[in-house]
């Protein structure tokens, strides 16, 4: 019961902050889970299956805000949903005890770029909106790709890029984003269920994941509107980090277990240091473009 409540909460808390900032439900669901020991299909598996109906929610509640783009979000379907169906094939084929470490390698460089995209950008770029598909399709299924491989990607790649080329103004990205995470979300569901069948998926982390991120969906579509995307952005970064940490350090045998609890204070230096110089740089003006569209 204390697990279930844990993802349920971890379910709430994820989707709290991929609905206000766009990324990182699969990434700190799927990291949790994989420090919980379970496999990487599994827990992407389960996290997908999970997404299908809490992305369902946020994208309902997103539009009822006014936070989506349509066109953006229909040219971002079809190839974010067939990147996401080949890598969760792709990913269901590999040994789970042999990936693990590796996937949360890509996690950690994950929460790197997070937290150094929304510590040191300053302002967004202000031109026309980009909605070519010659730029979207790219962009939506190497997303999709990596979102299913690693449990999260897609809003981790898709915001940051189109926040900073795209030229609409944060919230729009940040819906538009959530509510096509749906069809990828369902593409990387059929694709797992294909590779690893019905059996390997544990329902009951499924459903508490989902009940968690259900309540959280409307709070965050209004959240979207009131906390500074950097400050959560810095905030997330830092956490995906850390908790991909232990993984990396009992996945690789040779680093010293003596500097486990060295290397675990230095992330917490940082990522406390990072969202200090966050909170003093939002309250300088520094971030502009987060303050005037908010």
């Amino acid at each position: 019961m204390q697990k279930l409540l844990i993802l349920a909460l971890a379910g709430f808390v994820a989707q709290l902050v991929d609905g206000s900032l766009g990324m990182a439900y699969g990434v700190t669901s799927t990291s949790l889970l994989l420090l919980l020991g379970i496999a990487p299909a599994v827990a992407s598996a389960s996290v997908h299956m999970a997404e299908v109906v809490t992305t369902a929610a946020s994208g309902i509640s997103h539009m009822r805000f006014g936070n989506v783009d349509r066109i953006l979000v229909r040219r971002l379907i079809l190839p974010g949903s067939a990147g996401a169906f080949i890598g969760a094939c792709f990913l269901s084929s590999l040994p789970g005890d042999v990936i693990k470490p590796y996937i949360a390698i890509f996690l950690f460089l994950l929460g790197i770029y997070v937290m150094w995209r929304f510590l040191f950008n300053r302002r967004h770029a202000v031109h026309q909106p980009n909605t070519s598909p010659k730029f979207l399709f790219p962009l939506g299924l190497s997303a999709g790709f990596l979102d299913a491989t690693g449990g999260g990607g897609w809003g981790p790649l898709s915001t940051p890029i189109l926040m900073s080329r795209h030229g609409m103004e944060t919230r729009k990205v940040i819906g538009s984003v959530d509510t096509s995470e749906f069809f990828i979300a369902v593409s990387a569901t059929l694709g797992f269920l294909i590779s690893l069948g019905w059996s390997n998926v544990s329902w009951t982390w499924v459903v508490a994941l989902m009940i968690g991120g259900i309540v959280a969906a409307p709070i965050a579509a209004w959240l979207v509107r009131v906390i500074p995307s950097h400050l959560l952005g810095v905030t997330v970064g830092g956490m995906i980090i850390f908790t991909n940490t232990q993984t990396l350090l009992t996945g690789f045998s040779f680093i010293p277990s003596t500097w486990h609890t060295v290397i675990y204070v230095f992330v917490v230096l940082c990522w406390g240091g990072a969202i200090g110089l966050a909170v003093y740089r939002y309250r300088k003006g520094y971030y502009q473009e987060s303050s005037s569209h908010r």
